[in-house]
């Protein structure tokens, strides 16, 4: 077997910012091959924004990729990161509306949905609402956005029975008397005006968020005080309201899309979105390829997850 690797550095071709209403807009941009294949790249965090290295998931030769800086991130307006931006317009259904008004914009009749971790969350939900738009799916690190998903990333009883060491400083970061509910005590001093409150409860979010990434330890990015704060704000503002989702609804919806051929790819070890999720999704969804990484966590740029995701979008770009 030959193991699959990120294509050659691209460069957009083409970009804008796209104007979604509610005073947003969302820089999109593509890549590859105008005439080829159209596919449609999420990110993750909620609040992520892209990353140069998701243009090469896919062969420049054979797709058009498209990608795109979900609301309030990246190089969206405006930008989460700034303390006055509102969030009351940055839901599911909104990102959802984003995606399809983009495709609209693009002129592409249906495209291939690529997402991982909270992109596989939106995926999911785009796909079940515009079925007909889809051709292929390819998800990896499986989130479902239940209770159990928000217990095991927020409470002692889950990731931090594993990683103590990231969860001592985030834990300790809100007062004792306030611990009983980590959601709610970080949304307060989230919203807080004073960067003296607001930035450090941001950094030490962004901080838990950002550890078990990976199998074995990697040093965590760089990142200044305007992308800790949105990414917080963004990723907070989500996970505090179920990300607008109702429970189990993305598997009571799978009979939508049923016939969408898909691979489900998940590391073994994916501490941060267990394999439970995409278990119970290969289950309830036995007609799309599942795959189980056996040395990888939950980035998608380890060796094995990236050669199943890789192996995938070669196969469909036929």
């Amino acid at each position: 077997m030959v193991s699959r690797a990120l294509y050659p550095p691209a460069e957009p071709y083409a970009s804008g910012l796209l104007d979604v209403g509610d005073g947003a807009a969302v820089h999109w941009e593509e890549c590859g091959d105008p005439g080829g294949k159209p596919a449609v790249f999420l990110h993750g965090g909620p609040g992520g924004g892209l990353l140069p290295s998701f243009r090469r998931l896919f062969d420049p030769a054979a797709y058009r990729i498209v990608l795109f800086d979900q609301r309030g991130c990246g190089r969206s307006v405006p930008h989460a990161g700034d303390p006055g931006t509102s969030l009351d317009a940055n839901t599911t259904g909104h990102l959802v509306a984003d995606i399809e008004r983009l495709r609209e914009h693009l002129g592409v009749e249906r495209w291939l949905v690529h997402g991982g971790s909270w992109g596989s969350t939106l995926a999911l939900a785009y796909a079940q609402a515009h079925p007909g738009r889809v051709t292929e799916m390819v998800l990896r690190g499986v989130y479902l956005a239940r209770a159990s998903d928000e217990e095991w990333a927020f409470t002692p009883a889950g990731q931090a029975r594993l990683f103590p060491e990231d969860w001592a400083p985030f834990a300790g970061h809100i007062p004792a008397a306030e611990q009983d509910d980590l959601l709610a005590a970080y949304g307060r001093r989230l919203a807080d005006p004073d960067p003296a409150v607001h930035l450090p409860a941001a950094r030490a979010w962004v901080a838990w968020e950002m550890s078990a990434n990976t199998l074995l330890p990697a040093e965590p990015p760089e990142l200044d005080d305007r992308l800790v704060l949105g990414f917080a704000r963004i990723s907070h503002h989500y996970f505090s309201n179920g990300c607008f989702l109702a429970e189990d609804q993305l598997l009571r919806g799978l009979d939508r899309i049923r016939h969408i051929p898909a691979v489900i790819v998940n590391g073994r070890y994916d501490m941060k979105t267990n394999l439970v999720g995409a278990w119970d999704l290969h289950l309830a969804w036995p007609e799309a390829e599942f795959h189980v990484v056996e040395d990888a966590g939950h980035a998608g740029a380890e060796p094995g997850t990236l050669h199943r995701l890789i192996e995938a979008t070669d196969r469909f770009r036929r």
